[in-house]
C-alpha cells in the first residue's frame, strides 16, 4: 500500500515540482484543471473515496473544485490575518463557521490543509489566555476536522504532542503539581477536554510511550487513592494504541501489558478500574489487530493468563446476581477517587458493554478455533453462564447491559466482517474471520436473542431485533427458520399480543435479509397477508408496527404479479404496445400456499438447533416457480389492506391538534411513510386498483379527525403517478369545493375558536385533500393550472371563518410546488429495469449510488410565469384589502363588539405570509447588491454563484473600515454564494416585479402595524398574525426556512435509513432513500447561501416595530414579536446595534416607572437571546444595560426576580478581562498562512497590523470603560438595600479585578468593610472577594509580576525545592520513611506519590524555613490598604459573627471559606502591616471560646486554630514558634477533655485542614502527642477514648504511608482487642485497618526496573499485597488468641465475654480490610484461620450482633479476586467443611459461598477443582439435614446452568444416570397393613433411611430440571427425567412426594409463554404419566 502511494506521490510530483508544496493551498488548478475530481485529488483528501457522488446528482451544473478551493483559500487568508492580528472575536470565529460550512457542503478538503487546520486548531483551543468560552468553540472544531479517520490517517499524516492536553488536565486532577493555576482556566469545561482527548488520542506519538509512563506512573499511589485512579484516568485518555511504526521492543504490547494488569491489580474491586482497563485493553486490541508485528494467537494479543483474567472482569462488571451475594464490587472503594472522577468518560457515551464486544469482536481469528479457552471458546462460556438472564420473565438491572452487550457483540463482528471482505480493514491474512468463526458466533447468540426480542424492557428489545438483524444478516439458514418458527405462531394470534407485536418488529427487520434469501423469500407475501390484521384500531402500536412492516416489505420488493410480467424476448418496444406474453401460462397459483403449509408444519416439528439450507433443497427453477406463484395474491392483500385502513381511518379517535406524541399523532405520521414506498413499488394494474378504491372513498366519506391523513394519502398517490391520480381526483374535488360553498352555504359566515363547524366540514376535507393533491407532486399540476387558479380566486371571495386558512394554504402549495426544485422519483427501480421486466433476481436490489438517475423537478418558464401571475394577482389582493381596512373608510366598522375587522385583517396578513413563503425559493438574497451594482455605472451583472468581490476585496475592505472602536459587526463579511440552481435571470423583469411586491408587502406590514399600536393596542389576534407574517418576511428569502424544511427532512430520513445501515457497509439503501439523499443536499445548498444580507432602509422600520413590540404590556404580543425579532435579526447584516438601543431605553424607562411586564419584555429581549453576545462586545451598551439590571434587582415581583435571577451569570461574565495576551505557536499559525507572492504578503502583514491597531485601541478604550463603570458601582452599592448591594458586589469583582492593578482602593475598601456586614448573604459574599484579592496578590508575586508567566502556569514558590532522590541505593526509601519518625527534617515532602510505586531521580520538596514572597509596588499598596481596616475592632466584629448559628444546618461545618480569609489577615499582621496586634487575638479568641459549653464556640475556635496553624510555615522561625506555643495547649486541652458528639466533627475537620497533603513533621507537636495515645481500660468514658482513637485515625489516613509511629499502637491495641466499648471496638477495628493499608508501598527505583520486575513475574505481573512475615506472625497470634476466648466461653452465654467482644473488634478489622483493594493480603489466611472462625461465630445465637456481622464479613470471601492456583486450599477447605462439619448449620452456610467462588471464577478454576466442587455439592444432597438437602440442589442447578457446554452435559449425563439408578434401586418398601388405618404404623429406621435417599435424588434431578427453566424447547434429555420422577416417586408419602409435585408444577409454571411449542418435545405416554400427577381434570 505506502508503496504505491510513494510511487503515485513522485510520479504527480513531475510536472509540478517547482511549486512550493510546503503549504497549502497553492495554485491547485494546474493539477488537474476543473475537470471534477479524478482519483489524485480524492487521495489528497481522504484515504477512502466518497461512496454517494453528491455533487453528480444536482439537476443544475455546480461550481467547480477550483472554485471551491479558491473559497477555502480566501478563508484561510482571513483566519490567518485573524489568529494573527489577535481578533478572535469575532474574526477568528467567523472564519472558522465559514471553514465550517464549507465542509458541511461535503467539499473536500487537501488533506495538507486538514492537517494544517488540525494543528491550528488543537493549538487554539488549548492556548493559555483564551477566553474558555471560545476554547470550547475551537475545542469543536478540531473534533470536527478529526471527525473520521479516513481524512487522516493515524500514525501516518499527523503526530499531534500530548503534553498542552496533559497540561490543561493537570490544572483539575493534580493541582498541587499544576501550581495555583490561574482562576481563569479553572472555568474551562472539563468534559470538553476529555473529549478532546478521545479525538486526539490516535494521533499522538507511540515513542513518547516511555515518556507518558515516566511521566504519569510516580503519581500511582494507593496510600492516598486518589493518585491512582488520576494517573489510570489519564492512561485511558491520554495513552496511544495504535501500532507503534518502529520495531522497537519497547513499544511491543506484552512490554508493558503486565505492568498494566499489576496496576489494575493494585486496586482491585473497584468498577471504576475494571471500566478503565477495558477501555483501554479493548482500543488496544482494535487497533493493533491489523499490525502484523504484533504477535496474535488464540487470545488475541494477549497471553491466556490475561484473557482469563479479562473475562472474569467482564463477568463482574456484567453484575450478575448470584445466590445471596452482594456485589463483586465494593461500593466503598470509588468514594476515595477524589478528582480522579473528572476523568471518567461518559458511560452513556461509551457503555461498558462497548469496551467488552470490542475487546471480544477485535481478538477474533482463526486461532481461536480449536482452543479449549480460546476467546471465542470464553465468549460462548460467558454467554452460556448468564443465559436465563435474557429471558423476558427475569428482569433488573442486568438486562440493559445484557442486552447492550450482544448488541455490540454483533455489530463489532458484522463491522469487521464486512470491512474485512471490502479490504478496508488490512487484516494480516491468518488472522481474518472465516466461516467456521462467523457460524459459531452466530449460534453462540442464537438462544439468547431468540429470548432477548421478546424481552419486557423496551430498550432490550430494540437491542435484541438489531441484532437479530445482523445475524440474520451474517448467516440467514442459521437465523431465519428459528425466527420463523416463532414468528408464524405470533402471526396467527396463538401468543399474547405483546409477543405478536414483538413479532411483527422482528419481521420488519428480516425483510432485508429475508428479500434476498433463496427459499425464504417465498414467505414474504404470505406473511404479508398474516401481518393485516396487525391493522387494528383498538391497538395503536401493533398497527404503527405492522405499518413500518409494510414500509419495509415495499422497500425490498417490487410488488408486482410476477406471472403478468412480460417476457423480454417477445418485447418489441415501450410498454403498452409489444405483443405481451405471459410467462409459463399453465402455472398454478395454489404451488405457493401449499409449499408454505409445508414448510410451516415442518417448523412446527421441528424443535431445537433448526437449520435450513434451501440452496441444497429446492432447484433454482422450483423456488424461481414457487415466488412467483406467491406473488399472486398480491391483489388481494392490497384491497384488503385499503380496506383495513379505511376502517382504520373512520375509527381514530380526535386526536389534539397539537404535537402530544400521542399513538393517534404516530399513526397519522407513519400511514403516508408506509403508502409512498407501498404505492410506488406497486405494478401499473395494482396501482390502478388502488387508486380508484381511494378515489371512490374520498368522494364518499368526510372523516374530520382523519384529514390531515387522508391528504398525506392522496399526495402519495399523485407523487408517484402524477398524471394518473390527478386527473382522477382534481376535477371531483374542485367541483365538490364549489358545490359546498354555491350550495350548502360553507364557510358564509365567520366562525369564533378554531374549531371547524360540521356545516364546514366537508369543504376543509375537499380543501386539504387539494392542496395536498398539488404540493410537490412535480409539472403535471400545470395541466390544470386554469382550474386551479379559479378555485383559488373564487374561495378566496366566498369564505370566511376558519376554512380561510385552509384557502391560503392551498395557494401556498401550489406556489411550491411550481416554484421549488424537488426529486420526483419515488420507484425501487430505475425506469430501465422496469421496462425489461421484473423477475425474482430483482428482490431486495440495491442500488449503487454512483450510478443512479435521478429525475428532478426543476421549474420551467411556463411554471415560473403562472407562480408569479398568482403571487401577483393575491398578493396585490391582500395588500389592496389591507390598505383599505387600515384606511379612514374602512369597508368593515371596527366598532368594537365583533371581531370581523380583526378576522379579515389577520386572513390577509395570514395569505401575505404564506404566499411569501411559497415564492421564498425566487427571492434573491443579493436583490440589495445587484440594485446597488445595477445603479452605478460599471453594471457587471453577479453571475449565478460568485462572491461579493473575491479575496482582495477584502483586504481592501479592512483597509476600508472606518475606526467604528467599538461596534465592528460581526457577519460584514464576504460569505460565498455556490450555485443552487436559481430560477429567475437576474435583472429581468419578473426578477424586479418578484423583489418590488415583497416591499410592498413590507411597507404595508409597516402601515397595519402602526395603524394598530395606535387604534387596536389589545387586538392580539391581529398582533400574533402580523408577527408571523413579519417573521416569514425577513427569513424566507431563498428557501423556506420558517418551515424548517430541511431540518424535518433530515429527520425523517434519518428515521427511514436506520433499519438499513449496516457497520462496514457503506449506504447500501433502496434507492427512493438514495434519491432523498439527493435532495437533501440540494437543500443543504441552499440552506447555505441564505446568508445574512445587507440591511435596507425598510429592513430597519420594519426592525424597530419589532423592537418596540418586544415590551407590549401584552404577553402574547410580547412573546410574539420576541421570537420574530429574534429570527430577524439573524438575516440583517447589522441588525443587532440597531435594536439593542430603543431595548435599552424601554428597560430603563420601565424601571423608572415599576412596569413590570415591560421590564420582563425587556430583559428577555437583550439576555435571552442572541443580543446579549453582541451586548457583550459592545461596551457602547453594557455600561447602560449593567446599571438598568441592577435597578430591576429592586422590582417588587417573583417572576421579574426569576429573569433576573437566571441572567446574573451572564452579566457578570459581562465584566470579565478582555484577551490581552494569548499564547500561541508561531510556526502552527504560519502553517496556515496562505502561499502568496511577495507585493501580496506585505498586504497581508499590513492588514495584520491595521488590525492589531484597532482591536488594542478597542481594548484599552473597553477596559477604560469597565474600571470607570466599577468605581460608579461601587459608590451605588455602599448605599443601598443589601439585595440590590448582593448583585453589585458580584458584577463589580468582575469587573474591577485585573491582573495589572489588581483592584482598585476604592473596591478593596467596599469588600474589606463589607466582610463584616451585619447581613450574613453579603459578609460571604464580600469574604470570598476578599480572599480573591489575596489569591491575586499572591499569584502576582508567585509568577514575578509577569502576566505571561502567570498565563503559563510558571509559579516559583520561595520554599519549593527539588530534591535529588538517591534511588539506586537499597536503603534509600527505609532511610527516606525513617525521616517521617523524626521532628527535625531538612525539607518537607507534602505530597504523597513521590516513591510510592516508583521514584523519579529528582523529588519536589519544601524548605522548612522558606523565603518570605517578595511584592511589588502595586501588590504592597494592596495588602496596606486591606491592612488598614484590620484593627482590634473589625477581627472583634468579625469574630463575634462567626460564633453565630449558622442559618441552616447544611452550613453547620467547618468553613473553609473563613479559615482560608482569615489565614490571609493573620499573615498580615504578622507582617506587621494591621494595626492588630498577636496579643489583641489572643485575647479575643479567648473570649471566642469562653467555656466551650456551646458548640458554636468550637466551630469558631476550630476555624480560628487551622487559621493560624496553617499560616504558621509561612511566617518565620520566632513567630511560628510563637504561634504553636499558643495554639497547641488550646488544642491539646480539646482533644484531651473538650470533645462532644455534637462538636467531634469540626475538630476532625480541623485535623484535615491541618494535615492533608502536608508533611506530619509539619505538626509535629500535635502529630506526636495524638500517637502517645494508649487504651485505659479503666477508664468508663467510651466517647472520649473512641473519640481520640478517631483523631488518630484521622492522622493516620491523612499522612498515609509516611506515617511511621504506628508500632507500640499496634501492640497496644492488640493486647486489648476484647475492649467492652462498642464505639470504641468500631474505632480500633478500622484504625488496624488502615494502618495495614498503608503500610504497604512499592517503591521502584525507576520505570525500567518496574517495567522489567513485571515482565518477567508472568504476563500479568507480580501479585502485589504479599503479607510480611510480620502480619503473618500477627495474624496467627490474633486467631490463636480468639481460639483461647472460644474455648473459655461457656456455651449459651448470654453475657458479653472477651470472645465476643474480640471476636466483633476482629470482625469490624478485616470488614474494612475486605471491603478495600488490600484485601487479598489475607487470602493466605483464609483456608486455615478465617472460615472456621467465622462458621463458629454465626453460630453464637446469644450475640445477634456478632452473628450478622460474621455472616455479613463471610460473604465477602468468595467476591476477593484471588489469582489462578491461590484458590486451591480455600476451595478445599470449603469442601472440607460442607463435607465433615459437626454443625449442619455450617455445612448450608458453606454452600452459599461455593456456588458465588464457582461463578465468580468460571475462568479461572481448573477442571479438577470444578470437579471437586460438582462432587461435593453432589455429596451434600444425601446431607442428614433436609434443609441441607434443598440448599445443596439449589446449588447444584445453579452450577449446571452456568457451566461451559461441555462439562455442562457431561454432569448432566453422569447425574441423571445416578440418581435415576437410585430411585430404581431403592424402591419405597410396602407398608405393613397394621392396626385400623392401613397406613398409620410407625415408620422402621430402615424405612426413614430409604425415604431419605430417595429424597436425595429426587432433588438431584429436580436441580437439572430446575437448571433450565427457560430453555424452550426443553433440552432433549427432560422429558425423560420428568416422566421418572412422575413415575416412580410421585406417589411417595410426606417431603418426597411433595418435592415432585413441586418440580413438575415449577416446570410447568414457567414455560406457560412457550407451551404450544415445548409439548411436543414429550412423547404421548409422558405427558399421561405427568397429567397423571399434576394436570387433574378440576371437573372430574
Amino acid at each position: 500500500m505506502a508503496a504505491n502511494e510513494r510511487v503515485a506521490e513522485l510520479m504527480s510530483m513531475g510536472s509540478y515540482a517547482d511549486l512550493s508544496r510546503s503549504t497549502t493551498p497553492g495554485d491547485w488548478n494546474g493539477i488537474n484543471g476543473s475537470n471534477g475530481q479524478d482519483e489524485e485529488e480524492e487521495s489528497k483528501s481522504r484515504s477512502r473515496p466518497r461512496t454517494f457522488p453528491y455533487l453528480k446528482h444536482l439537476p443544475y451544473n455546480p461550481e467547480s473544485e477550483e472554485e471551491r478551493l479558491k473559497h477555502l483559500d480566501v478563508c484561510l487568508q482571513q483566519l490567518y490575518i485573524a489568529v494573527s492580528a489577535g481578533d478572535f472575536t469575532p474574526g477568528v470565529v467567523h472564519w472558522t463557521r465559514e471553514i465550517r460550512g464549507w465542509l458541511t457542503l461535503k467539499f473536500d478538503m487537501p488533506r495538507e490543509t486538514r492537517i494544517k487546520l488540525v494543528n491550528l486548531y488543537y493549538e487554539l483551543a488549548l492556548a493559555p489566555g483564551l477566553d474558555y468560552l471560545l476554547a470550547e468553540r475551537f475545542a469543536s472544531m478540531f473534533m470536527t476536522l478529526l471527525k473520521r479517520k479516513h481524512y487522516i490517517r493515524p500514525g501516518k499524516d499527523l503526530i499531534l504532542d500530548w503534553r498542552p492536553l496533559f497540561r490543561e488536565l493537570k490544572l483539575f486532577v493534580l493541582p498541587s503539581e499544576a501550581g495555583a493555576g490561574s482562576t481563569a482556566t479553572m472555568k474551562r469545561n472539563i468534559r470538553t477536554i476529555t473529549k478532546m482527548c478521545t479525538f486526539a488520542q490516535s494521533y499522538f506519538d507511540t515513542k513518547d510511550i516511555p515518556a507518558m509512563l515516566e511521566e504519569f506512573l510516580p503519581y500511582f499511589s494507593t496510600s492516598f487513592a486518589e493518585g491512582a485512579y488520576v494517573v489510570v484516568g489519564l492512561l485511558n485518555l491520554l495513552f496511544p494504541t495504535h501500532p507503534p511504526e518502529t520495531d522497537n521492543p519497547e513499544l511491543s504490547v506484552q512490554h508493558y501489558l503486565p505492568t498494566f494488569f499489576h496496576l489494575w491489580a493494585l486496586v482491585n474491586r473497584s468498577k471504576t478500574f475494571d471500566v478503565v482497563f477495558l477501555d483501554i485493553l479493548s482500543r488496544l486490541a482494535r487497533d493493533q489487530l491489523t499490525s502484523d508485528k504484533a504477535t496474535f494467537s488464540a487470545y488475541g494479543l494477549f497471553t491466556e493468563e490475561q484473557s482469563s483474567l479479562i473475562f472474569t472482569a467482564i463477568l463482574r462488571t456484567l453484575e450478575i446476581p448470584v445466590g445471596q451475594t452482594s456485589s463483586a464490587y465494593a461500593s466503598t472503594i470509588d468514594y476515595s477517587a477524589g478528582l480522579g472522577v473528572m476523568l471518567d468518560r461518559d458511560s452513556r457515551k461509551h457503555p461498558v458493554p462497548h469496551h467488552i464486544a470490542r475487546w471480544i469482536v477485535m481478538s477474533l481469528s482463526p486461532a481461536s478455533l480449536d482452543k479449549p479457552n480460546s476467546v471465542l471458546a470464553n465468549l460462548e462460556g460467558l454467554i452460556q453462564a448468564v443465559e436465563t438472564f435474557f429471558h423476558p420473565s427475569n428482569t433488573g438491572n442486568w438486562t440493559k447491559p445484557l442486552s447492550q452487550l450482544v448488541n455490540y457483540l454483533s455489530d463489532f463482528f458484522v463491522m469487521r466482517w464486512n470491512r474485512e471482505q471490502s479490504g478496508e480493514m488490512d487484516v494480516p491474512e491468518d488472522r481474518k474471520l472465516n466461516n467456521a468463526i462467523k457460524r459459531r458466533f452466530v449460534l453462540c447468540l442464537r438462544d439468547v436473542i431468540f429470548m432477548g426480542i421478546f424481552s419486557k424492557s423496551g430498550t432490550a428489545v430494540n437491542f435484541s431485533l438489531n441484532t437479530l438483524h445482523r445475524l440474520a444478516y451474517l448467516e440467514p439458514n442459521l437465523i431465519l427458520p428459528g425466527a420463523l418458527q416463532r414468528i408464524y405462531p405470533a402471526m396467527k394470534g396463538l401468543v399474547e399480543v405483546h409477543r405478536t407485536i414483538s413479532a411483527i418488529r422482528a419481521l420488519q427487520m428480516l425483510t432485508r435479509v429475508m428479500a434476498k434469501t433463496k427459499g425464504y423469500r417465498c414467505h414474504i407475501t404470505s406473511l404479508l397477508g398474516l401481518a393485516l390484521p396487525g391493522i387494528d384500531p383498538n391497538d395503536l402500536d401493533k398497527t404503527v408496527q405492522t405499518l413500518a412492516y409494510i414500509q419495509a416489505v415495499s422497500y425490498n420488493i417490487p410488488l408486482h404479479d410476477l406471472t403478468k410480467e412480460v417476457d423480454l424476448d417477445a418485447r418489441t418496444d415501450e410498454r403498452g404496445d409489444g405483443a405481451e406474453t405471459p410467462v409459463g401460462d399453465d402455472q398454478d397459483t395454489g404451488i405457493a400456499i401449499q409449499w408454505i403449509t409445508e414448510q410451516v408444519e415442518r417448523l412446527e416439528l421441528e424443535t431445537t438447533g433448526l437449520e435450513v439450507d434451501y440452496d441444497k433443497e429446492l432447484t433454482d427453477a422450483d423456488e424461481e416457480k414457487i415466488l412467483r406463484s406467491s406473488t399472486t395474491g398480491l391483489s388481494e392483500f392490497l384491497l384488503s389492506f385499503l380496506g383495513r385502513v379505511f376502517t382504520l381511518l373512520e375509527n381514530l379517535p380526535d386526536a389534539a391538534r397539537v404535537r402530544s406524541g400521542s399513538p393517534e399523532e404516530l399513526i397519522m405520521n407513519t400511514l403516508p411513510a408506509a403508502f409512498l414506498p407501498l404505492l410506488a413499488s406497486l405494478s401499473d394494474e395494482l396501482y390502478d386498483v388502488a387508486l380508484n378504491k381511494i378515489a371512490h372513498f374520498v368522494m364518499n366519506h368526510v372523516i374530520h379527525q382523519a384529514r390531515d391523513a387522508m391528504a398525506f394519502i392522496c399526495n402519495a398517490f399523485v407523487k408517484v403517478n402524477p398524471e394518473k391520480a390527478l386527473s382522477r381526483l382534481i376535477p371531483d374535488l374542485i367541483s365538490a369545493i364549489r358545490t359546498e360553498i354555491e350550495d350548502n352555504g360553507a364557510a358564509s359566515t365567520r366562525t369564533t375558536g378554531s374549531e371547524v363547524y360540521p356545516r364546514d366540514r366537508a369543504l376543509v376535507w375537499n380543501i386539504s385533500l387539494l392542496s395536498m393533491c398539488v404540493v410537490h407532486v412535480g409539472k403535471a399540476v400545470m395541466m390544470w393550472k386554469d382550474d386551479l387558479f379559479d378555485i383559488a380566486i373564487f374561495m378566496q371571495q366566498r369564505c370566511k371563518g376558519v376554512p380561510t386558512v385552509h384557502v391560503s394554504n392551498f395557494i401556498h402549495h401550489l406556489l411550491l410546488n411550481v416554484t421549488v426544485t424537488y426529486t420526483v422519483d419515488f420507484s425501487i427501480y430505475d425506469k430501465k429495469q422496469i421496462r425489461r421486466g421484473l423477475s425474482g433476481k430483482d428482490w431486495g436490489h440495491i442500488p449503487d449510488p454512483q450510478s443512479l438517475n435521478i429525475f428532478w423537478h426543476v421549474a420551467d418558464q411556463e411554471e415560473i410565469e403562472f407562480a408569479i401571475h398568482m403571487f401577483q394577482t393575491h398578493a396585490t389582493l391582500a395588500i389592496k384589502q389591507l390598505n383599505e381596512l387600515t384606511g379612514e373608510q374602512s369597508p368593515i366598522k371596527r366598532d368594537g363588539t365583533g371581531k370581523d375587522w380583526s378576522d379579515e385583517v389577520s386572513r390577509n396578513l395570514g395569505l401575505l405570509r404564506l404566499i411569501i413563503s411559497g415564492v421564498s425559493v425566487l427571492f434573491d438574497s443579493q436583490y440589495e447588491e445587484w440594485v446597488k451594482s445595477s445603479t452605478s455605472a460599471h453594471s457587471t451583472g453577479i453571475n449565478g454563484s460568485s462572491t461579493a468581490g473575491g479575496p482582495d476585496a477584502d483586504v481592501m475592505e479592512v483597509d476600508a473600515e472606518p475606526n467604528l472602536g467599538e461596534s465592528e459587526d460581526e457577519e460584514f463579511r464576504p460569505t460565498f454564494q455556490y450555485e443552487t440552481g436559481y430560477p429567475l435571470t437576474r435583472g429581468s423583469e419578473p426578477y424586479k416585479l418578484i423583489h418590488e411586491i415583497r416591499s410592498q408587502a413590507g411597507e404595508t406590514f409597516n402601515r397595519v402595524h402602526d395603524f394598530l399600536v395606535e387604534r387596536q393596542q389589545d387586538d392580539v389576534q391581529c398582533f400574533s398574525s402580523l408577527y408571523s407574517a413579519y417573521r416569514s418576511w425577513f427569513i424566507d428569502v431563498g428557501i423556506e426556512k420558517s418551515a424548517h424544511v430541511l431540518d424535518r427532512v433530515t429527520r425523517l430520513l434519518a428515521g427511514d435509513i436506520q433499519p438499513f445501515r449496516f457497520s462496514g457497509l457503506r449506504k447500501q439503501y433502496p434507492r427512493p432513500l438514495l434519491v432523498r439523499r439527493a435532495s437533501v443536499y440540494h437543500l443543504q445548498r441552499l440552506r447555505h447561501n441564505a446568508n445574512p444580507r445587507p440591511r435596507t432602509e425598510l429592513d430597519m422600520k420594519l426592525l424597530m416595530d419589532l423592537a418596540r413590540s418586544s415590551v407590549s404590556l401584552y404577553t402574547e404580543i410580547r412573546r410574539t414579536a420576541q421570537s420574530a425579532n429574534e429570527s430577524a435579526v439573524k438575516c440583517i447584516v447589522g441588525a443587532r446595534p440597531l435594536v439593542i438601543p430603543p431595548l435599552l431605553e424601554a428597560l430603563t424607562e420601565a424601571v423608572r416607572a415599576s412596569d413590570f411586564p415591560r421590564i420582563k419584555g425587556a430583559l428577555f429581549s437583550l439576555l435571552f437571546g442572541s443580543l446579549a453576545k453582541t451586548i457583550q462586545r459592545d461596551w457602547r451598551f453594557t455600561p447602560t444595560l449593567i446599571k438598568a439590571f441592577i435597578d430591576v434587582t429592586g422590582a417588587d415581583k417573583p417572576s421579574v426576580q426569576k429573569l433576573a435571577g437566571n441572567a446574573t451569570y451572564q452579566i457578570m461574565d459581562m465584566g470579565k478581562p478582555l484577551e490581552r495576551l494569548v499564547i500561541l505557536d508561531e510556526s502552527v499559525v504560519k502553517a496556515v498562512a496562505p502561499v502568496v507572492g511577495k507585493d501580496e504578503a506585505t498586504e497581508v502583514m499590513a492588514a495584520v497590523e491595521k488590525k492589531q491597531k484597532v482591536i488594542k485601541a478597542k481594548r484599552t478604550r473597553v477596559e477604560d470603560r469597565k474600571a470607570a463603570l466599577a468605581l460608579e458601582l461601587i459608590e451605588f452599592a455602599r448605599k443601598t438595600h443589601w439585595k440590590v448591594q448582593s448583585r453589585t458586589a458580584a458584577i463589580v469583582m468582575n469587573l474591577g479585578m485585573r491582573y495589572e492593578t489588581i483592584a482598585s482602593p476604592e473596591m478593596i475598601d467596599l469588600v474589606t468593610l463589607g466582610s463584616i456586614d451585619p447581613h450574613p448573604s453579603l459578609r460571604a459574599l464580600y469574604g470570598t472577594s476578599l480572599a480573591a484579592i489575596y489569591s491575586m496578590v499572591d499569584a502576582r508575586s508567585i509568577t514575578g509580576h509577569d502576566y505571561q508567566k502567570f498565563l503559563l502556569a510558571e509559579e516559583k514558590l520561595p520554599d519549593r525545592i527539588e530534591v535529588p532522590t538517591r534511588r539506586y541505593d537499597p536503603n534509600w526509601t527505609a532511610e527516606h520513611l525513617a525521616s517521617f519518625a523524626q521532628p527535625e527534617a531538612s525539607y518537607y515532602v507534602d505530597a504523597d506519590h513521590p516513591g510510592w510505586l516508583v521514584w523519579k531521580d529528582k523529588m519536589p520538596a519544601f524548605k522548612p524555613n522558606p523565603d518570605l514572597l517578595e511584592f511589588d509596588e502595586v501588590e504592597q499598596s494592596v495588602r496596606k490598604q486591606i491592612g488598614k481596616h484590620l484593627d482590634r475592632q473589625w477581627f472583634s466584629t468579625y469574630f463575634a459573627f462567626m460564633k453565630q448559628e449558622p442559618r441552616d444546618s447544611g452550613s453547620d461545618r467547618l468553613r473553609m471559606a473563613v479559615t482560608m480569609l482569615l489565614t490571609h489577615h493573620f499573615e498580615l499582621m504578622f507582617h506587621g502591616d494591621t494595626s492588630a496586634t498577636f496579643e489583641d487575638l489572643k485575647e479575643l479568641t479567648a473570649s471566642v471560646y469562653g467555656d466551650g459549653s456551646d458548640k458554636h464556640q468550637h466551630r469558631a475556635t476550630a476555624e480560628i486554630m487551622s487559621a493560624f496553624l496553617t499560616c504558621a510555615p509561612d511566617l518565620i522561625a520566632e513567630q511560628r514558634t510563637a504561634v504553636w506555643e499558643y495554639c497547641f495547649p488550646i488544642v491539646r486541652g480539646v482533644f484531651k477533655d473538650g470533645l462532644t458528639p455534637e462538636n467531634t466533627n469540626y475538630w476532625t475537620a480541623f485535623l484535615h485542614v491541618l494535615l492533608s497533603n502536608k508533611d506530619p513533621r509539619r505538626s509535629w507537636p500535635l502529630v506526636d502527642w495524638l500517637s502517645s495515645f494508649r487504651l485505659d481500660m479503666s477508664s468508663n468514658a467510651a466517647f472520649k477514648e473512641s473519640s481520640k482513637i478517631s483523631a488518630l485515625h484521622q492522622v493516620i489516613i491523612q499522612a498515609g504511608w509516611h506515617y511511621q509511629l504506628e508500632k507500640p499502637i499496634l501492640e497496644d491495641f492488640m493486647q486489648h482487642l476484647d475492649h467492652p466499648y462498642k464505639g470504641v471496638r468500631e474505632a480500633m477495628g478500622q484504625i488496624i485497618s488502615s494502618i495495614y493499608r498503608t503500610r504497604y508501598h512499592e517503591s521502584y527505583p525507576d520505570l525500567k526496573t518496574l517495567m522489567e520486575a513485571q515482565k518477567s513475574a508472568s504476563s500479568i505481573g507480580i501479585r502485589p499485597y504479599q503479607p510480611t512475615a510480620e502480619f503473618e506472625a500477627t495474624i496467627k497470634d490474633v486467631f490463636e488468641k480468639l481460639e483461647k476466648w472460644r474455648g473459655e466461653r461457656a456455651p449459651g452465654q448470654q453475657t458479653p465475654s472477651s470472645y465476643t467482644s474480640g471476636g466483633k473488634t476482629i470482625l469490624l478489622w478485616l470488614d474494612t480490610t475486605l471491603q478495600s483493594f488490600e484485601c487479598v493480603q489475607l487470602i493466605s489466611f483464609f483456608p486455615q484461620y478465617l472460615i472456621e472462625q467465622l462458621l463458629h461465630m454465626m453460630d453464637i445465637r446469644e450475640d445477634p450482633e456478632l452473628q450478622s456481622l460474621a455472616y455479613h464479613v463471610f460473604r465477602h470471601l468468595p467476591n476477593i479476586p484471588l489469582r489462578q492456583g491461590e484458590d486451591d486450599e480455600f476451595i478445599q477447605t470449603l469442601i472440607h467443611v460442607g463435607r465433615n462439619s459437626k454443625s449442619w448449620h455450617q455445612r448450608l452456610r458453606i454452600l452459599i459461598n461455593i456456588q458465588i467462588v464457582y461463578f465468580r471464577r468460571l475462568f479461572l478454576m481448573s477442571a479438577t477443582q470444578q470437579q471437586n466442587l460438582f462432587d461435593c455439592v453432589t455429596g451434600m444432597l444425601s446431607d442428614p439435614q433436609h434443609e441441607v438437602r434443598q440448599g445443596a440442589a439449589a446449588t447444584l442447578s445453579g452450577m449446571i446452568r452456568c457451566s461451559p457446554i461441555e462439562l455442562r452435559d457431561k454432569m448432566i449425563r453422569i447425574l441423571k444416570d445416578q440418581f435415576a439408578d437410585t430411585l430404581r434401586k431403592n424402591p419405597l418398601p410396602k407398608r405393613r397393613a397394621g392396626g385400623g388405618g392401613g397406613g398409620l404404623s410407625t415408620p422402621t429406621p430402615e424405612h426413614k433411611n430409604i425415604e431419605f435417599v430417595r429424597h436425595s435424588a429426587v432433588l438431584g434431578l429436580g436441580a437439572l430440571v430446575q437448571a433450565f427453566p427457560y430453555t424452550s424447547p426443553p433440552p432433549m434429555w427432560l422429558p425423560d427425567v420428568l416422566a421418572t420422577l412422575a413415575l416412580r416417586a410421585a406417589g411417595d408419602p410426606g417431603v418426597v412426594g411433595k418435592s415432585v409435585k413441586t418440580i413438575l408444577a415449577d416446570f410447568k409454571k414457567t414455560r406457560q409463554d412457550t407451551w404450544h411449542v415445548d409439548v411436543k418435545a414429550f412423547e404421548p405416554e409422558q405427558l399421561e404419566d405427568l397429567e397423571g400427577v399434576l394436570w387433574k381434570s378440576y371437573f372430574a
